[in-house]
């Protein structure tokens, strides 16, 4: 489901920054999260590290997990933790009915939305993205990787827009990334 090969595709769409991201050290957080995270997210923080697309879509860095008063307030466990004390009151769709997703957030958008991965499989790169749509009140699940993901809301790939009725990224075709 998720490739790092998928960065190669969105980068043709959305051009990366010179610098590339910042060198992490994956092992120290996959020991914090219990967890390595999907290789399309590695090597879309490695090409671009944190930022915005379109000024909209902000994808967050990762960072280890932590309690709150130490990861502070604007970040992947602060997003996390929201998303996590969404999910009992949102909606749902049929897909999603009676599970209970292990939740990480890898982006939100200006809107308050949330880009979640279900990181309940054992493998990384078969996490799902999930999307709560402030507007709706509800998760829906894509059965693609993130960088797979903003490529197809790129390009309208989808039935409908992941976000109901919001049109900042989709069918845009190509994207501009402003690095944080």
């Amino acid at each position: 489901m998720s490739s790092a090969a998928d960065v190669d595709i969105l980068m043709r769409l959305m051009p990366p920054p010179p610098t590339g991201g910042p060198h992490l050290d994956w092992a120290e957080i996959a020991r914090s999260w219990q967890r390595p995270f999907p290789p399309d997210y590695q090597r879309f923080i490695q090409a671009y590290g944190a930022g915005t697309v379109e000024d909209f879509l902000e994808v967050v860095p990762p960072q280890p997990k932590a309690p709150l008063h130490e990861a502070g307030w604007d970040g992947m466990v602060h997003e996390t933790g929201n998303a996590e004390d969404t999910w009992d009151m949102a909606f749902k769709s049929p897909e999603l009915a009676g599970t209970s997703p292990s939740l990480i957030t890898w982006a939100a958008s200006s809107g308050a939305d949330m880009f979640c991965w279900d990181a309940t499989a054992t493998d990384p790169a078969e996490w799902p993205v999930l999307v709560f749509d402030r507007g709706e009140g509800k998760f829906s699940r894509y059965d693609c990787g993130m960088a797979e993901f903003l490529t197809r809301t790129l390009r309208a790939d989808f039935p409908t827009s992941p976000l109901d009725g919001n049109t900042v990224l989709w069918g845009r075709g190509t994207a501009t990334w402003k690095q944080l």
